[in-house]
């Protein structure tokens, strides 16, 4: 694509509000100056947000509607972004993941990818009936080299003890998984601890998300079957924050996690 298009206004809500972007603009006669003034930012980031490397934030929106008197044209599409499914998160995920300085991840379903064995993670894929599980497998793999950097992100993990007592993949397989989760935990940046199934109800039953900490700021991450959200509001962010908190309330201690996994994986014989 070249920089001064729009992507493709059907691939997803937020290419259509890309496209549409530029489309007012043009329509109006403006440069990317004019709107940049209007929305008191840099040129730069109207160049972004048209290009779909960026996403109009809702007080953006707020005011591109009162300025061109659309009626909440811009305001109606990013609240229905931020609602629905985004075919580009994933991708917008591993990128933020590859450049993280900290990450915050609850799971109550899978053991995360980037603590995955490559016999956790096949049959994972092969649950799936995966038609590319050889170059899933070999990307999914590739992702863990951000553990080893020079410098690596803080990893804090919050999973429930379902995660670690389902037999994925059958009982070596599991084994083997559990050991290497012992050992990341006993990394200096690895801060993993277990919500024990004693804990009863909690705020994770929602499903799995991440909070994950650039050098720009914080961005969220929603999972949902078959896709997921990017959250780059702050305010929803923060709300992320709070709610691993309250999850990290009941779960167990460090050490006592390691405990019971332990405990689990001699279980797997």
């Amino acid at each position: 694509m070249n920089i001064n298009e729009s992507p493709d206004a059907r691939s997803s809500m937020w290419a259509w509000i890309a496209y549409s972007l530029r489309f007012h603009r043009m329509q109006r006669g403006l440069t990317g100056d004019a709107v940049a003034r209007l929305l008191n930012c840099a040129r730069s980031s109207i160049s972004r947000l048209e290009n779909g490397e960026a996403k109009l934030e809702e007080k953006q929106a707020a005011v591109l509607d009162e300025a061109w008197n659309t009626g909440n044209h811009f305001s109606i599409m990013v609240w229905y972004a931020r609602q629905g499914h985004d075919p580009t998160w994933f991708k917008n995920f591993t990128e933020f993941e590859a450049r993280a300085e900290r990450i915050h991840n609850y799971d109550g379903q899978l053991i995360p990818a980037l603590f995955q064995t490559p016999g956790y993670a096949r049959a994972l894929l092969e649950s799936g009936r995966n038609p590319y599980l050889e170059d899933d497998l070999k990307k999914r793999m590739a992702r863990q080299n951000v553990l080893d950097r020079k410098i690596p992100p803080e990893l804090w993990v919050l999973l429930s003890e379902s995660v670690i007592d389902i037999p994925v993949g059958g009982a070596e397989v599991m084994r083997e998984q559990l050991a290497y989760l012992l050992e990341l935990s006993m990394r200096p940046n690895v801060f993993l601890r277990i919500v024990p199934k004693s804990a009863g109800a909690h705020e994770g039953l929602d499903g799995p998300f991440k909070i994950i900490t650039v050098k720009q700021g914080e961005v969220g991450f929603v999972e949902a079957p078959n896709g997921g959200r990017l959250v780059l509001e702050a305010a929803e962010v923060r709300g992320l924050k709070l709610r691993f908190d309250r999850i990290g309330a009941v779960a167990l201690p460090v050490d006592s996690s390691r405990r019971l996994i332990e405990q689990l994986m001699e279980s797997f014989t």
